[in-house]
């Protein structure tokens, strides 16, 4: 039975989620919150084994199919292994990437059917979802110019797709976002990072947490 709070943070590359995920943790644990700050692909050992196969800059050659399954079988062994006992125990969790990631990137982004994707992921999760999704939108070009700037940033394989696929991806996100609204809130990413923290705790204060 979950008693804990899950939420996903969610954006095209170079939207900043990694940095605003860094920056809510210590504002929330100064609240007194019990805290889990985890990753998709990754976050336990068998699943970055899988996350250093589907990033691997030499694996061009990877099916869009054997893509999306790896990410699925990583997702579960995460999800299996550590978030679920987190939750379980009334842990807030905080993780960089879920399912939305799936149907924006190999969905939408890989032109896989949506539906097929949607199923993979109710498999692999037993239907959990995010109680919110923090959605960080930026223009394309922009987050890719930020990832360019960044010389610290690790350059995976994704990084290094053409300017449509990303396009698509966020398109894929922006469907989500109108399809889920009551669990997907969209922060303009494109603001300084102060100032995109600051909405973001917005957010989960109103919707999580009670003035006492």
């Amino acid at each position: 039975m979950k008693k804990g709070v899950f939420i996903s943070l969610e954006g095209p590359e170079g939207a900043g989620k990694t940095s605003v995920l860094e920056a809510l943790l210590p504002q929330l644990k100064e609240m007194g919150y019990e805290l889990l700050k985890t990753r998709e692909p990754g976050g336990v050992a068998i699943s970055e084994k899988i996350r250093e196969v589907i990033l691997d800059k030499g694996h061009t050659a990877m099916d869009a199919k054997t893509e999306l399954l790896l990410y699925i079988a990583s997702r579960r062994q995460h999800l299996a292994e550590k978030v679920l006992p987190a939750l379980e125990q009334g842990t807030w969790v905080l993780q960089d990437r879920f399912i939305d990631s799936s149907v924006a990137y190999q969905g939408y982004g890989r032109g896989l059917a949506v539906d097929d994707v949607e199923w993979l992921n109710q498999f692999a999760t037993d239907g959990l979802k995010p109680d919110l999704t923090l959605y960080f939108d930026i223009d394309v070009k922009e987050g890719l110019a930020r990832i360019a700037r960044n010389k610290e940033r690790e350059v995976n394989r994704l990084d290094l797709e053409g300017l449509d696929l990303h396009e698509r991806v966020r398109q894929g996100y922006l469907a989500i976002l109108e399809k889920e609204p009551e669990r997907v809130v969209k922060i303009d990413a494109s603001q300084p990072l102060e100032q995109v923290v600051a909405d973001s705790l917005a957010v989960i204060k109103e919707r999580f947490i009670k003035e006492k």
